[in-house]
């Protein structure tokens, strides 16, 4: 007997293996040259918060901002600019653009509230569009003045643009410069290019003009190597900066490799000449990885204290994983992560936090990807129960 007992285990290891090269097993997402924390159990973070709709009937809402407590922006990729007032959707849009290009990733996308805007009434959105026959990524400032919006100038424009990997998602840093994602479009090399704003993450002053502290004297880059980063968002313990990337597709590189990065500024985050597990000196490797991909897109860390169990927290939306990821970090690492429970909503673009300290996330599910479920696509949020 004492024979027989090492062999059968021996057996169940490679029957075991087996599975998991046929794909009949998930595979294990772990941070690279490091094993993860066990994953959270969802009945320890479940419970206190439920999912509430906010608005419904949207068409593939991208971004989210709010400009006040009680007035909600979004931007919708047919060129629609939204409004929520006091948690109501109002029916007319308040601007759309008559040039924009909606193709698959390609619209109407990112947005984002100028520091100032309680005085300057100033905000930003980023969209394709076509010239001559070639598309392209443009960022353009627009004033709000509550039952209008006009475009008061073009800050970035002649970005390459492709009906997919367009990145897009814009933010304005603690230090008050704009941020901004461009993809690779769909062209790896010119991640690479020093020339080419494309497969980068820049960094602006507000009015367009580069700002004199960026890595490269005279450029907007602040980071490079990038294939398509659709999210990020700054520790409020130590201000770094933390973003979500797509990894390749088949067309590209083998399927998944999805990334959550450190961002730290002038450095080579290595797209295409890595991905997955691979490393090369003289770039960044991604501080979690996950295969199958989970394609992750907006994402924030949690600074309110409506949830406390959140805390401090690193969330993104998962568009083919269809959820919310909830990431623990510990200065310059991911200490452990969970798939939320009770967001069973199908795909996640974007998640914000609001004035209320609520999270208040979008769906994706009319964008093409999708399963369409009836009334979508919506904005729900997250709240204690009892509210």
């Amino acid at each position: 007997m004492k024979k027989i007992l090492p062999i059968v285990s021996i057996v169940i290891v490679v029957i075991g293996l087996g599975l998991v090269f046929r794909g009949y097993l998930p595979k294990q997402v772990v941070p690279l040259a490091e094993t993860t924390e066990p994953v959270a159990s969802e009945a320890a973070t479940s419970r206190g918060y439920k999912i509430v709709e906010v608005a419904r009937g949207l068409h593939v809402p991208w971004a989210m901002a709010f400009a006040n407590p009680t007035r909600m922006l979004l931007t919708e990729r047919n060129g629609r600019i939204r409004v929520i007032v006091e948690g109501k959707l109002i029916d007319k849009p308040v601007y759309t653009f008559p040039d924009v290009w909606e193709q698959s990733e390609a619209g109407l996308l990112g947005l984002a509230i100028d520091p100032e805007y309680q005085t300057n009434k100033y905000f930003y959105a980023s969209l394709t569009y076509v010239r001559d026959g070639n598309y392209f990524l443009k960022v353009v400032r627009l004033k709000d003045e509550a039952d209008k919006v006009a475009v008061d100038k073009v800050i970035l424009d002649n970005v390459a643009a492709s009906s997919n990997h367009d990145g897009s998602r814009i933010k304005f840093g603690p230090d008050k410069k704009l941020y901004i994602t461009t993809g690779d479009a769909t062209k790896g090399d010119l991640a690479q290019d020093p020339k080419s704003l494309n497969g980068k993450m820049l960094r602006l002053n507000s009015d367009g003009s580069v700002p004199l502290d960026n890595p490269t004297f005279g450029s907007a880059v602040y980071s490079y190597g990038h294939r398509n980063s659709q999210g990020f968002d700054w520790d409020p313990r130590n201000g770094k900066l933390w973003a979500t990337e797509h990894g390749p597709s088949g067309f590209d590189g083998p399927g998944g490799g999805d990334e959550i990065n450190l961002i730290k500024p002038g450095r080579n985050y290595g797209w295409p000449l890595v991905s997955h597990e691979k490393t090369l000196t003289g770039t960044e490797a991604p501080k979690l990885l996950f295969t199958p991909a989970v394609a992750p897109s907006g994402a924030m860390f949690y600074k309110g204290n409506l949830l406390p169990q959140f805390k401090n927290n690193f969330f993104f939306g998962a568009l083919r994983g269809e959820g919310i990821y909830r990431l623990v970090i510990d200065d310059e690492k991911v200490i452990s992560f969970e798939k939320m429970a009770k967001v069973d909503l199908g795909r996640v673009r974007e998640i914000i936090e609001g004035p209320d300290g609520a999270i208040y996330f979008s769906t994706s599910n009319t964008d093409g990807r999708g399963r369409v479920r009836t009334g979508d696509d919506k904005i729900y949020k997250i709240v204690p129960n009892g509210k």
